[in-house]
């Protein structure tokens, strides 16, 4: 049975409240990054965003 337009709901959920920012990356860290999300199969910005959390979780004060 085919559902109909309204029956049928396209959700996209996202694991934690989000903003856009633009950044720009030297090159050579830009490639690594992409390489490294690549290698365990994660997103570009999953990556980043791990990145950050843990440089901001490790800051010496």
């Amino acid at each position: 049975m085919k559902e109909s337009k309204e029956d049928a709901q396209f959700v996209i959920k996202k694991g934690y409240p989000s903003i856009s920012k633009t950044f720009r990356l030297p090159i050579n860290i830009c490639n690594r990054l992409e390489e490294l999300a690549n290698e365990n199969n994660l997103s570009l910005n999953a990556l980043v965003v791990q990145c950050i959390m843990y440089a901001l979780e490790h800051l010496g004060t």
